[in-house]
């Protein structure tokens, strides 16, 4: 089952889920999805956050479903600094990537809109 004491980032990089080391790796991810022609979805999240672990879970899962989407995983407070250059008010945010452009963002756990959004953008 799940033990209180496992590692909080276990459950976050799950799936085709692909944790964010620092800045450098940002930005490497995202010319590969851009030759790759993939659009990124990047959750914002931190290991404290209730919300963010509930919706861990479902985020790796939508990884799975969809290989052709590239799913990034940053933690907060891990790259503080990297995080505060998106205005991160809230966690989780998810930004909607095109080319290295935002064409989206969600704010908050919101699983229904996630996964509308990801059905929007996989259809555009």
């Amino acid at each position: 089952g799940n033990r209180a004491d496992s590692d909080q980032h276990v459950e976050f990089v799950g799936g085709n889920v692909q944790p964010v080391t620092s800045k450098e790796d940002w930005d490497q991810k995202l010319s590969e999805a851009k030759r790759d022609g993939k659009i990124v979805i990047a959750n914002f999240s931190a290991a404290w956050c209730g919300p963010c672990r509930m919706l861990a879970p479902f985020y790796c899962e939508l990884s799975e479903k969809h290989p052709s989407l590239m799913f990034l995983l940053v933690d907060v407070d891990e790259l503080t600094e990297f995080s505060s250059s998106w205005d991160i008010q809230a966690t989780p945010t998810f930004f909607f990537l095109k080319d290295g452009q935002q064409i989206d963002k969600l704010v908050g756990a919101n699983k229904p809109e996630l996964q509308k959004k990801i059905t929007a953008v996989l259809d555009s």
